[in-house]
């Protein structure tokens, strides 16, 4: 069991096998903090892991849904907003699946989106952060649908790492409709899954020799009013 904190006084618990908050949560956070909720705003959390940027969003008084592949990280999620005392609906199920047809006013993801050799798992930690040989396995469906579950008006937040590319990203969010740009860059060190994959990444020349950070972007989109 992994606890975190989760920025705002509280703790978020995080069983194995369950993505707990790290650097790319943290920037996702201030990102979702600058951003302006009515009482009672929609808020989509897809790929909610353990639930932070869920709880942060309830914070303020959204009605938030958090969506998660794993059963794992749906508990985990549910546990933290009940020790936290936040209503938050969870749900079991893959990105747009479980809220067919509900439109929100503000969609977070921090989905997978680690380049990886071999075939993406399905029952160890690494489905929490693999996602196919461009880190995009996630990422293209998320920028190709977001647009449908978005109100006039309404915001996509998405994290990831430029590692995946960046402007495939904004390109595809173009093509759905959605004004799109990056809002945030942090360089952070490669942790321990970037490590041991060095010389595969270089091989793919995703990275230069010698390189031991990456980008992490968060991209903004808009649908039109």
């Amino acid at each position: 069991m992994t606890i975190r904190d989760d920025g705002e006084g509280g703790s978020v618990r995080a069983p194995w096998r369950v993505y707990a908050p790290q650097h790319d949560t943290e920037l996702l956070a201030r990102a979702l903090d600058r951003e302006h909720l009515s009482a009672g705003a929609a808020v989509l959390d897809m790929g909610t892991g353990a639930g932070a940027l869920a709880l942060a969003a309830a914070r303020r008084g959204a009605h938030v849904t958090a969506v998660d592949r794993t059963y794992r990280a749906v508990l985990a999620a549910r546990l933290n907003a009940r020790l936290a005392r936040l209503p938050v609906e969870v749900l079991h199920g893959d990105l747009f699946g479980p809220v067919a047809g509900r439109r929100f006013d503000l969609i977070v993801s921090n989905p997978p989106y680690v380049p990886a050799p071999g075939a993406v798992p399905r029952h160890r930690a690494a489905v929490a952060w693999d996602a196919g040989a461009d880190g995009r396995l996630l990422l293209d469906p998320i920028c190709r649908r977001a647009h449908t579950s978005l109100v006039p008006g309404g915001v996509l937040l998405l994290v990831h790492s430029a590692l995946c590319g960046v402007a495939p990203t904004l390109a595809a969010l173009a093509r759905s409709g959605l004004e799109a740009r990056v809002t945030d860059r942090r360089l952070v060190p490669f942790g321990p899954v970037l490590r041991s994959r060095g010389a595969w990444l270089r091989e793919r020349g995703l990275v230069d020799a010698g390189e031991e950070k990456e980008e992490l972007v968060i991209i903004r989109a808009e649908r039109a009013r």
